[in-house]
Formats: structure tokens, C-alpha cells, sequence
């Protein structure tokens, strides 16, 4: 069974960083995507960062420029390097792994989730 950790939330300033990090039991190439989710009460979860195992990595419009998602494959982590944080950067921190089947179906992996708080 696969798991997903997530690690490295916690309350910062506004204008300050924090480093996302997301860990797996199973290497993170045979992830065809991994990626970065955000929720907060009364809202649905939204994308925030993807990285396929081929292409281009994508961003969300309310942090590009800002956030930086990476496959570190010596740790075999996914981390998000979050700069210039603002307040509407609060939420819950979801890391998610998508692998395709050999069948062409995809399965999905989700962790607990960790807090991020910018606040003054």
C-alpha cells in the first residue's frame, strides 16, 4: 500500500518561506504525476502544483512566480518551496501521487495533509 507523508507546514509571516516536503514508500518516478493540493474550510481543494514525470511543471495563478515544486529524486521527496508567502497562502497542504495502471486506469494517492498559516 502506498503511503504519503507530508511535512514542513507550520505559521509564518507574511513575506517569509516555508518548504513543503512530501515522502513515499514507493519510488517517485513510478509516479506519473505528483502534486500539490491546498484547502481551506468551506472551500473545495485546489491545485496548486503539479510535476509530471515528463513535461513541464504547472502552477496555480495565485502562486506563480511565488512557489517552486520539485521532484528530489536523492530523497525521494516532492518538496514546495513556498517564497513570499501571503495570508490567502493559509490552508491545508495536500501532496497527491497519481500512478497509471497497466490496465490505463490511474489510482490516486493522498496524504493527511499539513498546516500552513501566514499571519502576522
Amino acid at each position: 500500500q502506498v503511503q504519503v507523508v507530508e511535512s514542513g507546514g507550520g505559521l509564518v509571516q507574511p513575506g517569509g518561506s516555508l518548504r513543503l516536503s512530501c515522502a513515499v514508500n514507493a519510488s517517485i518516478f513510478s509516479f506519473n504525476v505528483m502534486a500539490w493540493y491546498r484547502q481551506v474550510p468551506g472551500n473545495q481543494r485546489e491545485l496548486v502544483a503539479s510535476a509530471p514525470r515528463w513535461g513541464s511543471r504547472k502552477y496555480s495563478d495565485s502562486v506563480q512566480g511565488r512557489f517552486t515544486i520539485s521532484r528530489e529524486f536523492a530523497k525521494n521527496t516532492v518538496d514546495l518551496q513556498m517564497n513570499s508567502l501571503k495570508p490567502e497562502d493559509t490552508g491545508v497542504y495536500y501532496c497527491n501521487a497519481e500512478r497509471m495502471l497497466p490496465s490505463g486506469s490511474k489510482e490516486d494517492y493522498w496524504g493527511q495533509g499539513t498546516q500552513v498559516t501566514v499571519s502576522s
